[in-house]
């Protein structure tokens, strides 16, 4: 299993700068080529980095914000080769698949009609998904964020387990949750607390990596603040504090799980 992250910077200011892209990640396996949280300029990077939306099997979009959804209606358009052929998984947060209270959602009827597959997460539910090469597992975690029924994961594929905690506040069950990864991607938008709520600090992911104790760990989906300072001196301040081994990711890396 690999994964390439095709965006690492994460909040506001970032989305609309592009200091670092939005495009998510994408996990590549033997059994299903997955994009996580297509954002905007997922499809474009997807393209330039020779990753095409035509292989593949599955979207997933933990939660119906603009940074991690923008681009899944054209990533479903390419998985459903052009929209002509039913086929493909999309998984998604309830207000992505089915709206919130105003109605809004983050796919549309359209897209979701033309996938073999369209589920909405709940969380702590597994659930096994097959394609045409194989299975995965998808277990939704928990998770505090702006948008109500947002969702972390951790997801089994070819013997190993990749875990991702999506945007959220802290919480106390987040390091027993995502026990037994082999790789934990940790969005970690800044580097010390202020008054926005809704994302993890440095001190966070330190202390649900001293319960979680997965074999690697990396940050990701990075703010302003976070990419000043310097992402690797920081992925090293928790590597040293939480005795995880921690880097930080960057646009374009491709890491093996």
């Amino acid at each position: 299993m690999e994964v390439f992250f095709l965006g690492t910077g994460g909040g506001r200011v970032n989305l609309i700068k592009q200091v670092r892209g939005t495009g998510g990640f994408r996990i590549i396996s033997n059994s299903a080529d997955i994009h996580v949280d297509p954002g905007p300029g997922a499809l474009v990077h997807s393209v330039k980095n020779r990753m095409s939306p035509l292989h593949l099997d599955a979207v997933i979009v933990t939660h119906n914000h603009v940074d991690h959804m923008t681009d899944a209606m054209a990533m479903v358009e390419g998985m459903t080769q052009y929209g002509l052929k039913k086929r493909g998984i999309i998984i998604g947060s309830r207000y992505t698949m089915l709206g919130d209270e105003s109605g809004d959602r983050g796919i549309s009827a359209y897209h979701q009609a033309k996938v073999t597959v369209a589920h909405v997460a709940e969380w702590g539910k597994k659930e096994i998904f097959r394609t045409k090469k194989g299975s995965f597992e998808l277990e939704p975690v928990k998770v505090k964020h702006e948008e109500p029924t947002a969702f972390g994961f951790k997801l089994r594929m070819d013997g190993k387990v990749l875990g991702y905690t999506s945007d959220t506040e802290y919480l106390e069950t987040l390091g027993k949750d995502f026990r037994g990864c082999d790789l934990l991607v940790v969005n970690c938008i800044k580097p010390k607390a202020d008054r926005y709520t809704g994302h993890l600090t440095s001190d966070e992911v330190i202390e649900i990596l001293k319960v979680a104790r997965p074999k690697t760990a990396v940050i990701t989906h990075m703010g302003i603040k976070m990419l000043r300072l310097g992402p690797a001196e920081e992925a090293k301040r928790i590597s040293d504090e939480s005795g995880v081994k921690t880097m930080a990711a960057k646009d374009g890396l491709r890491l093996a799980v």
